[in-house]
Parts: structure tokens; C-alpha cells; sequence
């Protein structure tokens, strides 16, 4: 390394001595420090002012899923048919609680609940389901076994076997059937659109859980016949279930508990007799 000559030493001691020159030195890193402060203070105004935003959005997403957790508790406590999924309501589309299922979903479905709740309010009205009948005879169980014409002629008959038909989860085929006998009575037309109606929702209804076990061309009969109904319109339908509980359940009946529990219990009363 070359060595500086004496004119040179001597040149840079001067300018050393300058006060600027210190100055421009010892200025650099307090302006290097300054900036990385201005940085630093500069990010933390950002992160402070995205607090509140992410705040804000936390607590209405919390907001949101309360609303939608009581409304849909709300919805499933007026169905007490339906059943329900741990806190979530008999209406929630999926498994997530989102805005999609608040906003579209629930609403859609609480509209569509509300006709079909007073469809089954003007049922209980206008469609008895339970028949008032005297305490059957011995004589009149006992003639029960010889057909099944005779099992449906009697309110008795019609009820003990209806009790049967629920352990079998199959209760119903007496229902519809009923049902197309009270229609028939009808005169009134307007009544008949309604009570037709209601047969159709709860017992032809693809989605209706009650739906009973009719084929293809008796339910095209009944679509084309529902633009203007009859009190006849069910009639085909009325006669497939008659034949279907007639083959299918009516032996099993025969041998089940509820008809031997019935016969015994009337055979002790009448030897007591």
C-alpha cells in the first residue's frame, strides 16, 4: 500500500478539522436511524389501524352466528315433529353456520313450512284420523279372521288394525285410505279442491314423508286429475292400498299380539259372564 506524501497528510488533516465535515459524518447514521423510525411508527399505525377492522369483522361474524343459532333454535322448537342435530335447527342446509345458509336456505324453507303447517292444521280439522267405535264384541273379533272385508266393514276392526299398521311403521296406508272415505262425502266443491289437496301433499307427495306405495300409472292419473279434482280422484289409488294392507299386512295381523290380546281379553269377560 502506497504511503501518503507529507503534502497529503497534511491536506486531509485540514479538512478533518473542518466542524463540517463531522457534521456530514456523524449526520449519516442519525438520518439512517430516522428513517428506520419513521418506518417502524409508519407500520405500527397500519397494524393499529387494521386492528379494529379485524375487530369489527370478528365481532359481527360472532353476531351473525348467534342470530342464526337462535333463529334456527327458534324454527326447530315451533317443529317439534322434526328432529334436530345437535344445537343446529331442523332448517340448516349444511354443517358449517355461514351467512349462505342465514341468508337463502332458512328463509326459502321457513316459506315453504307454512303452508304445509296449515295444511296440517285444517287435516286435523276436516280429516279425522282416530274413529270413535263401541267395544267390539267376541262374536265380532271372531268374524274379523274370516276376511278382511269384514276386519275394514267395523270402526273396531279399522282401529285395531290401524294399531297394528303403526308397530309396522306402515299406519299410513289406514290413514289414506280414510281419508279417501271422508272425501268421498264431500259435496262442496271448494271443499273437496282442498281436502284433495291435502291427500295429495301428505299421502302422493314424493316428499312427503307419509308417502304411500302407489305406481307409475295411478300417480300420472292422479297429476293430469289434481288441475280440477273430483271427490273420486284417489279412487284407483284407494283400491291399490286396500289390496296391498289386504295381502300384505292383514296376515300378519292375524297372528300378531294386538289380535290374540284382544280375542283372550274377550273370552275371559265372557266366561266370567
Amino acid at each position: 500500500m502506497p504511503l501518503l506524501s507529507q503534502d497529503n497528510h497534511e491536506c486531509l488533516q485540514k479538512q478533518f478539522c473542518r466542524p463540517s465535515t463531522w457534521k456530514q459524518f456523524l449526520l449519516l447514521p442519525r438520518a439512517e436511524a430516522y428513517n428506520a423510525d419513521i418506518h417502524q411508527t409508519t407500520k405500527k399505525e397500519r397494524d393499529t389501524k387494521a386492528m379494529p377492522d379485524i375487530k369489527r369483522m370478528g365481532s359481527e361474524r360472532t353476531e351473525m352466528r348467534k342470530l342464526q343459532m337462535s333463529a334456527a333454535q327458534e324454527t326447530s322448537e315451533s317443529l317439534p315433529g322434526r328432529h334436530r342435530v345437535g344445537n343446529r335447527g331442523s332448517n340448516a342446509c349444511c354443517f358449517c353456520w355461514c351467512c349462505c345458509c342465514s341468508c337463502s336456505c332458512l328463509t326459502v324453507r321457513n316459506q315453504e313450512q307454512r303452508p304445509r303447517r296449515a295444511s296440517h292444521e285444517l287435516r286435523r280439522d276436516d280429516l279425522p284420523t282416530c274413529e270413535e267405535s263401541p267395544t267390539p264384541t267376541l262374536e265380532e273379533v271372531s268374524t274379523w279372521a274370516q276376511s278382511f272385508d269384514k276386519l275394514m266393514l267395523t270402526p273396531a276392526g279399522r282401529n285395531a288394525f290401524r294399531e297394528f299398521l303403526r308397530t309396522e311403521f306402515s299406519e299410513e296406508n289406514m290413514l289414506f285410505w280414510m281419508a279417501c272415505e271422508e272425501l268421498k262425502k264431500e259435496a262442496n266443491k271448494s271443499i273437496i279442491e282442498e281436502k284433495a289437496r291435502i291427500i295429495y301433499e301428505d299421502y302422493i307427495s314424493i316428499l312427503s314423508p307419509k308417502e304411500v306405495s302407489l305406481d307409475s300409472r295411478v300417480r300420472e292419473v292422479i297429476n293430469r286429475n289434481m288441475v280440477e279434482p273430483s271427490q273420486h280422484i284417489f279412487d284407483d289409488a284407494q283400491l291399490q292400498i286396500y289390496t296391498l294392507m289386504h295381502r300384505d299386512s292383514y296376515p300378519r295381523f292375524m297372528n300378531s299380539a294386538v289380535y290374540k290380546d284382544l280375542l283372550q281379553s274377550l273370552s275371559e269377560k265372557s266366561a266370567e259372564a
